[in-house]
């Protein structure tokens, strides 16, 4: 048997490495540039904030490399329980930041454990999935496993960290989709509201009539009238829902919001001010960029959290269409190669977790260059590994490492599903 060493992934390392680098460069970039004498003192200092994390990150990917298999396996529920407590104890003396009670301090230490909850929930989900009774594919298993996945994601909407939550509650899909028990029919009705509700955002009528599309196919293709009723109450009752909160029960100002991503030219001077910048910053760069801490947008301050959420648009307008393209061919590679790792592993759990991780990454790349190129509403995530953050930074590496250890282990992986 190969020592476990040799069977590591190093193309992913390496992509890892990479695209922290790149994060590091833009973040310089935004915070030493002439953009730093707009910039509060503790912005100036994300740069060295993030190096340090950087390295901490790398201590935590070696800690997790040298340790068994088995007791990662063992171990998920534990870990799951301590990222729940982290989660309450934030919610009850955590503080508030950007308007999300979203970090505890221990400490000097600030951590937004809502990123780090992520490590533990894809664990946990992974590891119940692959249990034989789950499976099997008996409803009430797949009930508890997406209560795994609503557990965490109801006390994050507590905390106010809207953007946070979605991503758990994107993650049911893929789970699901991934433990090749659930009908494809289920699938498309468990992601019917996100779709409608994102229509209802755009336009009503359109989300009304993809409703009603979406009806009809479900009952053509399942040849079933439950499920056919299911799709309706659940398209229809979603875009109704979605038009009734614009229109009675969100505050004034959080609809401005959400209607500015439709058409941020009617809200240029408020809500939909920061969504017309990005998309100048980036449209400004053309093919090359404007060259590094050289960028308009950027060095005067006209892009919001420009070395956290926007941080895409500091990348497009310095380094041109080619950085932008550079950047998201390295997240296309990184996702394929991840992805593989659990395709090639012969156990359900180790197949779960990496689907589970690929499916994180992709949800936070697609929402948050999607919003700084007015695809999507403005919701507060970062691109992983390129964004400043320390905790999103750590926990992204960790389950990196995680899926790193389980393909490098799997001649000694042999653990019990039952």
């Amino acid at each position: 048997m190969r020592p476990w060493y040799r069977n590591l992934d190093w193309t992913i390392i390496l992509l890892w490495a990479a695209l922290v680098a790149v994060g590091l460069v833009a973040i310089y970039s935004a915070t030493h540039g002439p953009a730093r004498e707009f910039l509060l003192l503790s912005v100036q200092q994300n740069f060295d904030r993030q190096l340090q994390w950087f390295a901490i990150s790398g201590v935590v990917m070696l800690a997790v490399l040298f340790t068994s298999a088995r007791f990662i396996y063992r171990a998920a529920p534990w870990i799951y329980a301590a990222c729940i407590a982290l989660l309450v104890a934030t919610l009850a003396a955590g503080t508030v930041v950007n308007g999300a009670k979203a970090w505890l301090y221990l400490g000097p230490i600030g951590l937004q454990t809502g990123e780090i909850a992520k490590v533990g929930t894809v664990l946990m989900v992974a590891r119940f999935l692959s249990s034989n009774k789950a499976r099997e594919g008996k409803p009430l298993y797949l009930l508890l496993a997406l209560a795994l996945l609503v557990f965490p994601a109801g006390i994050i909407l507590m905390q106010n960290d809207t953007g946070t939550a979605l991503v758990f509650l994107a993650l049911a899909p893929v789970f699901l989709f991934w433990s090749g028990t659930v009908p494809l029919a289920w699938l498309a009705l468990l992601m019917a509201p996100a779709v409608a509700g994102y229509l209802a955002i755009v336009d009503v009528t359109v989300a009304v009539l993809f409703a009603a599309v979406f009806t009809v196919g479900m009952l053509i293709l399942s040849r079933s009238k439950a499920l056919g009723a299911l799709g309706a109450l659940a398209s229809f009752g979603t875009a109704i829902g979605a038009w009734l909160g614009l229109t009675k029960v969100l505050q004034p100002h959080q609809v401005a919001r959400i209607v500015a991503f439709a058409d941020p030219e009617a809200f240029r001077a408020t809500a939909g001010f920061h969504v017309i910048q990005a998309k100048a910053a980036i449209g400004s760069g053309g093919l090359f960029g404007k060259g590094f801490t050289n960028g308009t947008q950027t060095q005067l301050a006209y892009i919001p959290e420009n070395s956290t959420d926007f941080i895409f648009c500091v990348i497009g307008e310095e380094f041109g269409f080619v950085g932008a393209t550079v950047l998201l061919v390295l997240f296309g590679v990184f996702l394929v190669r991840l992805a593989g790792l659990g395709a090639a592993s012969g156990f359900a759990f180790p197949r779960l977790f990496v689907a589970g991780v690929t499916g994180v990454f992709l949800v936070h790349i697609l929402i948050n260059v999607g919003m700084t190129v007015g695809l999507v509403p403005v919701i507060g995530i970062p691109l992983p590994l390129i964004s400043y953050g320390g905790s999103a930074l750590l926990a992204n590496t960790a389950m990196v490492a995680v899926a790193l250890n389980l393909h490098a282990r799997r001649d000694e992986f042999a653990i019990y599903t039952g």
